[in-house]
């Protein structure tokens, strides 16, 4: 969900975020975003878990765009603020949002897994088959493990299918189950199959449709001595308003 914030008029507690999010009592979604004025760029984007928690959404970044460039805020390109810093995004004409991610400086391997930071903390776990993965099960128990205390964090399970293609599925923290498509989360898969021979730009299915991931590196491949530098990340994919509407809390 997005709103209109730039009057500063709306403000939620965490109860109320979680009962707009609600899927049987609300209106239903992953969270809730605020479009606010700022003081040197084009807009600030607050973003909120649906249980009132913050960070960074990549998808709902996207999204965002768009409906900044209907209330014409964005004209093409835009440079806003969001968790993690300042973005540039290009809304292109077929709808596509193409949004520049911030540089990835660090890649953690745990066993054969991954633990990559993209604005938001994410478990990268191969998995054959992904489409009958127990991933709220497994990502529940990753999520809450004592070697991410107290915080937690997102766990993606990625399929390498052929064409340079991944699959996605992702356990959203702060959403507490799965999520349909993480940017985010598709991002540092992105990054991860990297070092399985995978090159730039990587093509990502999800359940929530289709995305792709650009990146640049120095380094080889499976080279993680070398502090895994990526930079010019782009998140790439289509925005669509599903519906528009008022709210009485």
């Amino acid at each position: 969900m997005i709103m209109d914030n730039r009057e500063m008029k709306k403000s939620f507690t965490p109860v109320q975020i979680k009962k707009i999010c609600d899927r049987k009592f609300g209106i239903g979604a992953d969270g809730l975003i605020l479009i606010e004025d700022h003081p040197s760029l084009d807009f600030n984007l607050a973003y909120y878990n649906s249980d009132g928690s913050q960070s960074l959404c990549g998808n709902g970044s996207r999204a965002a765009v768009a409906f900044a460039s209907s209330l014409g805020i964005v004209n093409g390109k835009t440079n806003f603020n969001a968790y993690d810093g300042s973005h540039d995004a290009e809304l292109l004409s077929d709808g596509i949002v193409r949004l520049l991610m911030n540089d990835v400086n660090e890649i953690k391997k745990h066993g054969q897994d991954f633990f990559i930071h993209t604005g938001s903390p994410h478990y990268i776990k191969i998995v054959d088959d992904v489409q009958s993965y127990s991933v709220v099960e497994k990502g529940r128990e990753i999520r809450y493990s004592e070697m991410f205390d107290p915080h937690g964090t997102n766990v993606n399970f990625v399929e390498l299918l052929g064409d340079n293609t991944i699959f996605v599925r992702t356990y959203e923290r702060g959403v507490e189950d799965e999520t349909l498509s993480c940017g985010t989360g598709v991002t540092a898969a992105a990054l991860a199959a990297f070092y399985n021979n995978y090159v730039s730009p990587v093509k990502i299915k999800t359940k929530g449709g289709d995305l792709s991931v650009e990146f640049k590196t120095g380094h080889s491949g499976g080279n993680l001595s070398q502090a895994g530098i990526f930079t010019d990340i782009y998140l790439i994919g289509p925005a669509k308003m599903v519906f528009r509407g008022e709210l009485e809390l």
